[in-house]
């Protein structure tokens, strides 16, 4: 998806993107086109306002630590954006107020390990039995299920996040009293889709309503509740992504209805943390957010300057066309 940006978004995006790309050209190398990431970058410190909004801990009382979990296909562009976002993931834990960041595990759903499982803590997992369908997000979930079910997690706390997530500051545990704390977006619309959904969390589960408007990813959550939800996020997906309604409706965010729809039947309620990430070329300043989501592609014409097209990102693709 692509979106036509204003003045004020290119300097925020060229935030991430510099960021992003930086860090990866100090992965370059003749042999695999990736080297060891280098602690040269920096990062900032937490500030005033995040410190005193937080506490020193992020929360109140007791520091509730969390485990970090990325899923993985293993691609050439999704392993170089997994090595950038652990390094900025390892320069937030180690800056004032990042104490409650914990471990971090890559988990690798292509079967096998690769080359880099000693530079990014790795868990392999094994991809779907029955294919992806095309849809190569379909084994996220099943990603998960294994992990939760298999790997030795220390953290009573899980934050699901992904390749293409820049953190910009330390985070928290942002979640409250058994509920999970999730990004809300603005095209997950249970309401709009009620009579799809009804396939999947029928009437006895309650009103349309229950469904949050998320996706797995930003996600804070007690392991216990996601080790509950994720078989049910996996089997909804599959059979989503074998219903054509539902296949038609939901396209590239399914899985994401997937895990909205699981969290529902099982009672877990999301705190909406709309600080939670910003997503250019939409949002234009950083503000409070702890993430920046690469995920749109940015176009720069001639609505916005005197020339023809001058610059464009597409986060699959290492080419900057200037």
């Amino acid at each position: 998806m692509a979106a036509r940006c204003g003045r004020g978004a290119l300097p925020l995006a060229l935030v991430a993107i510099s960021a992003a790309l930086v860090t990866y050209n100090a992965l370059l190398s003749s042999r695999s086109g990736l080297l060891p990431l280098t602690s040269s970058s920096s990062f900032p410190t937490a500030t005033a306002s995040s410190s005193r909004r937080f506490g020193a801990a992020g929360s109140a009382g007791r520091p509730r630590p969390f485990h970090t979990a990325v899923t993985a296909s293993g691609s050439a562009y999704n392993t170089w954006q997994c090595r950038v976002m652990y390094h900025w993931f390892k320069e937030a834990r180690r800056a004032p107020g990042g104490g409650e960041m914990g471990g971090f595990t890559r988990i690798l759903h292509s079967g096998k390990p690769d080359e880099f499982v000693d530079e990014i803590p790795t868990f392999v997992a094994d991809p779907l039995a029955e294919g992806d369908q095309g849809y190569i997000v379909l084994n996220r979930p099943w990603a998960f299920v294994q992990w939760l079910q298999k790997a030795d997690i220390k953290e009573e706390y899980i934050l699901m996040a992904e390749p293409d997530h820049i953190i910009v500051k330390p985070i928290p545990n942002l979640s409250r009293d058994g509920r999970a704390a999730a990004f809300p977006f603005f095209y997950i619309e249970p309401e709009k889709n009620e009579k799809v959904l009804r396939k999947f969390f029928p009437e006895d589960k309650g009103a349309i309503t229950k469904i949050d408007p998320i996706g797995n990813s930003p996600v804070i959550i007690e392991k216990e509740s996601l080790a509950r939800i994720a078989p049910t996020w996996m089997n909804i997906s599959i059979a989503m992504k074998k219903d054509p309604d539902a296949d038609k409706a939901f396209g590239w965010v399914l899985e994401m209805y997937g895990y909205a729809v699981a969290s529902a039947i099982h009672g877990v309620g999301n705190i909406l943390r709309k600080d939670f990430m910003i997503q250019p070329p939409w949002d234009l300043e950083v503000g409070d957010a702890f993430i920046i989501h690469y995920t749109y592609g940015c176009d720069y014409d001639n609505e916005v300057h005197d020339s023809p097209l001058m610059w464009n990102f597409r986060k699959s693709d290492s080419r900057l066309h200037l």
